[in-house]
């Protein structure tokens, strides 16, 4: 009875990793809110993927808040991505139970709002850990499996801010261009496997989820500080900022549906800005002379005659 059921077990669990070979594995990372959740709704929805959906162990009751149960496409697993022994866990766990991971989704990431000067090492070095280093190192763990099979799609979520910087936002933006210039070298140095590699580049997102941003405690102390030489800058950008998301139509559910539409194409482009902004400041960046975008951006910004002003 009991070799009976060891070779009943045994022949489900090698119908499903056929199934799952023929379908592929996706992961997604930061998969319990904003975009991640909007995401993974929609690939649960629209098609047959088995999914690995991610998240912090203390986030992981958002997927049931949401109505997203385990079952046997779908997996749930605690990962914070700035944690090696994690990252290499759960890697291995789909290399063995499932054959390796087919689409790397690397969305997790966060925003420290700070001018240079108010950005100490630690918290420079935290924003570069989680919005860089660690997607980084997700890829290298899932490139052995891919080149195998000699096929595989890597789609790392960046951001405008990751073609151009924006002032308060300086360590986000350099952990941004950091994922850029990454991303580019890795598009071709893939390319003999048949790995596609693409970046979505949101802009402004009509979602409060992405209105929730890191201080650090400079900044932070900064913004209440009326005397500090940056509070104008803060106290301008900040509600700026805030103005833009309210205006913007982009929402999460509208990005999930352009990464989709990336995972599909036969060959997906390298970048793909994925919100009316975005898709501007790439065309400013493209036509005009770099001298004279940057006295545009300049001329944009919010009150700026007022910065370094105290009041």
């Amino acid at each position: 009875m009991v070799l009976l059921q060891t070779s009943h077990e045994s022949l489900l669990s090698s119908t499903h990793r056929e199934m799952v070979t023929n379908n592929g594995v996706v992961l997604v990372t930061g998969a319990s809110t904003g975009l991640g959740l909007a995401l993974a709704r929609l690939l649960l929805e629209k098609t047959s993927y088995h999914l690995v959906l991610t998240a912090r162990a203390s986030s992981l009751s958002r997927f049931s808040e949401n109505g997203i149960e385990e079952n046997e496409r779908l997996w749930l697993r605690p990962l914070d991505i700035v944690k090696d022994s994690e990252r290499r866990e759960l890697i291995a766990e789909v290399n063995e139970k499932l054959g390796g991971v087919d689409i790397l989704i690397n969305n997790a990431g966060v925003s420290y709002r700070s001018v240079v000067e108010h950005v100490t090492e630690e918290e420079r070095l935290a924003q570069m850990d989680i919005n860089f280093r660690s997607p980084m190192e997700l890829i290298r763990l899932v490139l052995p499996s891919m080149r195998k099979k000699r096929k595989g799609r890597i789609i790392n979520v960046s951001s405008s801010a990751g073609m151009m910087a924006m002032p308060t936002m300086a360590v986000y933006s350099a952990s941004k261009f950091a994922l850029e210039g990454g991303t580019e070298a890795l598009w071709y140095e893939t390319r003999p496997w048949g790995i596609k590699v693409t970046l979505i580049q949101p802009g402004f997102i009509n979602s409060s989820s992405f209105r929730k941003v890191h201080m650090t405690n400079l900044s932070a102390r900064s913004m209440e500080d009326t005397q500090d030489p940056y509070h104008a800058h803060y106290v301008h950008m900040a509600p700026f900022i805030e103005k833009m998301m309210g205006y913007a139509v982009a929402t999460p559910e509208k990005i999930a549906r352009k990464i989709l539409k990336v995972m599909r194409r036969r060959s997906p482009p390298l970048r793909v800005p994925a919100t009316v902004d975005a898709i501007l400041f790439s065309l400013l960046r493209r036509f005009l002379p770099r001298t004279l975008y940057h006295h545009v951006l300049l001329w944009g910004l919010p009150k700026r005659r007022k910065w370094g002003n105290p009041d």
